[in-house]
């Protein structure tokens, strides 16, 4: 059953790091408001206001909680997991909770910087490379984190039926948006095995597919 809370989530459908806070409040029955920042229309309505004045760095996803704001999506999912601890998506256990961040740290910080859309602006823009160039940067990029989440995740004593045991964590999170981007941008994931089982189990949870970009409001 879903919690009433006054939650604003400052959303884009297709950004990776929305889509970790809505797996994530999905998951902890969170009932939201989700109000669309068009990341790419009129030049990015995130560089305009009145969301220029709400979030200094003109990213989202950015979280208001009754007038409380907060942006960077692994830290929205710490304020939520110890806001709301009903279903904990950041586990107890010293050793589990430090894989956990591991994980989400070495997507959100390694991987997702490199195919952010200011990025790739940057690189076709001042840098005038072509659409094919860009997309071998990021097919590039992906690969090299793909490869070694893969190779630490199949050997993990620890891995469950999810990144780290059997249940949905920050991780999970991380890893459902960044699998998500591999397909789009033409990765072949059926070199990643152990990531591919991991992302099936989780698209196979209600509250995680009804996350899927092509489910939100503002999908096109």
């Amino acid at each position: 059953m879903s919690q009433q809370h006054n939650l604003i989530l400052h959303n884009y459908f297709r950004s990776s790091a929305a889509y970790r806070v809505r797996i994530a409040m999905n998951l902890k029955g969170l009932d939201y408001a989700y109000l669309p920042v068009h990341l790419t229309r009129d030049g990015g309505l995130q560089t305009k206001e009145p969301y220029k004045s709400l979030n200094a760095q003109q990213l989202v996803p950015l979280l208001v909680d009754d007038g409380f704001q907060l942006s960077q999506s692994l830290a929205i999912i710490e304020y939520l997991d110890e806001k709301f601890p009903q279903i904990r998506l950041i586990p107890d256990a010293l050793e589990s909770r430090a894989r956990v961040r591991q994980i989400a740290l070495t997507i959100a910080c390694d991987m997702h910087p490199l195919q952010n859309l200011r990025v790739l602006k940057y690189l076709t823009g001042k840098l005038g490379l072509s659409e094919e160039d860009k997309t071998g940067w990021i097919q590039h990029w992906l690969m090299l984190g793909l490869d070694a989440l893969e190779t630490d995740l199949a050997r993990s004593p620890i891995r469950g039926l999810f990144c780290v045991g059997d249940n949905p964590s920050m991780a999970d999170c991380a890893l459902v948006p960044q699998m998500f981007s591999a397909t789009r941008f033409g990765v072949d994931t059926a070199a990643y095995p152990t990531l591919c089982a991991i992302a099936d189990a989780c698209e196979n949870l209600p509250a995680i597919a009804a996350a899927h970009p092509a489910r939100q409001i503002d999908s096109e």
